[in-house]
C-alpha cells in the first residue's frame, strides 16, 4: 500500500490566519482558523493547532504552501502562491461547476471569473477602501453594540428596509448613528448594511460576469444575512461551504499536493 501524502496550505490574511491539511490531495484531515493575521502569532498558532488536531507531526507533511497577504513572511513554507489562484483552486474543489467567486475578506473584496478546470480567467478587487469588507462589518457591529456573530440573526428579524447610502466606512458609521437616533431598529439597520455591502461587492461581480454557479468565500460568507443580500443584488443563487473561510488555505494545500507529485515524479525518473 502506498504511503499517504500529507500537504498543508496556510492562508495568512490581514485579519486572520487559516491552515488546512490534506491527505492525498482529496481528504481534509484538519483545519484551524486564528483571528489574527500577518505580523502576529497567528500563522504559527494556526499551524500548531492544525498539526495537533490532525495528530500528524510536521515531519510527516510533505509540502507546505503559503498564500495570502502575509505569505512571503512565513518561515518553513516550501513555496508561495497568489491568493487569487488559491481561491480559484479551493472553490473549484468544493464546487466543480463554479464560474464566479465572490470573496469578502477582512480588508478587501474581490470577484473572480473561473474558466475550465478551475483556472482563473479574470478578477476585480477592491483593496483601497474598507467599505464592502469584513472590517466594515466589524465597525458597524461596534457602533450597534452587538457581536459580529449576531448580525445574521438580527438580519433575519428585519421588518423594514433601511437604506445605508454611504459607500465610505466613516460616513456609513455616521449614517448608522443617525438612523439609531431617529428610532430605526437595529435589525433593520443590519439588513440595510448587508444590502449596502452587497451593492458594492455585487458591482465587482457584475464586472467579471455573473453565472448561475456563484460561490461566496471568505469569513463573511459565514453570515447568511450577507449571502441573502448578495442573492437579492445579483439575482442568482449563492453557494457557500462550511470551509468558505478556509478556501484560500484549501487551494494552497491542493497546489502543494500538485507540487509534491511533480517532485516525486522527477525523483522516480532520475
Amino acid at each position: 500500500m502506498a504511503k499517504a501524502v500529507y500537504t498543508m496550505g496556510v492562508d495568512i490574511g490581514s485579519t486572520a490566519s487559516k491552515s488546512i491539511i490534506l491527505k492525498d490531495g482529496k481528504d481534509i484531515i484538519a483545519t484551524s482558523v486564528i483571528d489574527v493575521g500577518a505580523g502576529t502569532s497567528g500563522p504559527s498558532r494556526t499551524i500548531s493547532e492544525t498539526l495537533k488536531s490532525s495528530k500528524i507531526n510536521r515531519e510527516d507533511i510533505s509540502y507546505v504552501m503559503a498564500t495570502g497577504y502575509g505569505r512571503n513572511a512565513l518561515k518553513g513554507a516550501d513555496s508561495q502562491m497568489s491568493e487569487l489562484s488559491c481561491h480559484a483552486k479551493g472553490a473549484y474543489f468544493l464546487f466543480p461547476n463554479v464560474k464566479t467567486i465572490i470573496d469578502i475578506g477582512g480588508q478587501d473584496a474581490k470577484a473572480l471569473k473561473i474558466g475550465n478546470n478551475g483556472m482563473l480567467e479574470n478578477f476585480v478587487m477592491n483593496d483601497k477602501c474598507a467599505a464592502g469588507t469584513g472590517r466594515f462589518l466589524d465597525v458597524i457591529a461596534r457602533v450597534l453594540e452587538v457581536d459580529i456573530s449576531e448580525l445574521q440573526e438580527l438580519d433575519e428579524k428585519a421588518t423594514q428596509d433601511v437604506t445605508i447610502s454611504s459607500t465610505c466606512t466613516v460616513f456609513a458609521e455616521s449614517e448608522v448613528i443617525s438612523q439609531l437616533a431617529s428610532g430605526a431598529k437595529i435589525e433593520d439597520i443590519v439588513k440595510g448594511i448587508h444590502n449596502s455591502i452587497a451593492a458594492r461587492v455585487g458591482s465587482l461581480a457584475k464586472r467579471v460576469g455573473l453565472n448561475d454557479d456563484i460561490v461566496f468565500t471568505g469569513g463573511v460568507a459565514l453570515n447568511d444575512g450577507m449571502k441573502r443580500a448578495l442573492e437579492r443584488n445579483t439575482g442568482h443563487k449563492i453557494h457557500t461551504s462550511p470551509y468558505c473561510q478556509l478556501n484560500g488555505a484549501l487551494g494552497a494545500a491542493l497546489f502543494a499536493y500538485q507540487k509534491q507529485q511533480l517532485i516525486e515524479k522527477k525523483q522516480a525518473n532520475a
